[in-house]
């Protein structure tokens, strides 16, 4: 996978190429490939996929943290009364909004050296932007009065914290008793993005294994899920990487 800065998130590269990523059709993604098309949908496959193995008792409100460009809280608005979404990065939340408002963007993507396609990204029918409030937020420092959700979807963000075990230490608060969690990620550590000194691989199990010990003895591991993702770099270099979700209940 490229290593890329901390900054790349506020980039208009990040921008392009996360927004193809959420809303761009498996054709648009992949043009050259169709086997590797299954890999493409992640936002949408994050929330679908975990959602048939969860008893959902309440579907009230849910949190979705390292919401990026938005697409999985639209999906989450499918199955929930109002949705939560906070990102660090602003132009990602301004993108969201945009699309929620307008339910379609225009984005340049890289082909090869200096060409680059042109895409039209459209909001699918049958997802509402009204049960959805995106707001710049930091996920290590998150505001007091968030309140309690029914479910909270952490998608491939705990490997990009600087202090992931801070932000798991706030869950217990945030999720209600008997709600889920939803964690994805390709435990992906870099320092360019937190301290080796705070990566969760560290220890017995690995990642998962970290994620046991900090979230126990609030919640338990109900199963684990594969879940491979497609990111496009250009018309012919793709990052193709496999989360593993783990889906938790508040006791």
């Amino acid at each position: 996978m490229t290593v890329m800065h901390a900054d790349f998130y506020e980039s208009d590269t990040a921008l392009a190429q996360y927004l193809l990523f959420h809303y761009g059709t498996p054709n648009q993604i992949c043009p050259l490939l169709p086997e590797a098309r299954t890999a493409c949908g992640f936002p949408t496959r994050c929330v679908v996929e975990p959602l048939r193995h969860l008893d959902l008792k309440l579907r009230r409100r849910a949190l979705d943290l390292g919401c990026a460009v938005g697409r999985s809280s639209f999906e989450l608005g499918r199955h929930f009364d109002e949705v939560v979404s906070i990102d660090f990065s602003a132009r990602f939340i301004a993108a969201a909004r945009h699309i929620g408002a307008h339910r379609t963007v225009t984005v340049r993507v890289p082909r090869e050296g200096d060409a680059s396609d042109e895409f039209r990204l459209e909001l699918p029918d049958g997802l509402r932007a009204g049960p959805v409030r995106f707001e710049q937020g930091d996920a290590c420092n998150l505001r007091d009065d968030l309140g309690a959700f029914d479910l909270v979807l952490m998608a491939n963000l705990i490997d990009r914290l600087p202090d992931p075990a801070r932000c798991l230490a706030r869950l217990p608060g945030l999720v209600s008793p008997g709600g889920w969690l939803i964690v994805t990620s390709p435990y992906t550590w870099l320092d360019e993005y937190t301290p080796r000194e705070k990566w969760l691989s560290h220890g017995e199990g690995g990642t998962l294994g970290t994620l046991k010990r900090n979230l126990s003895p609030h919640f338990i591991l109900h199963r684990t899920l594969d879940l491979p993702f497609l990111i496009r770099e250009h018309h012919r270099k793709y990052q193709l990487s496999v989360a593993e979700a783990s889906l938790w209940q508040r006791l």
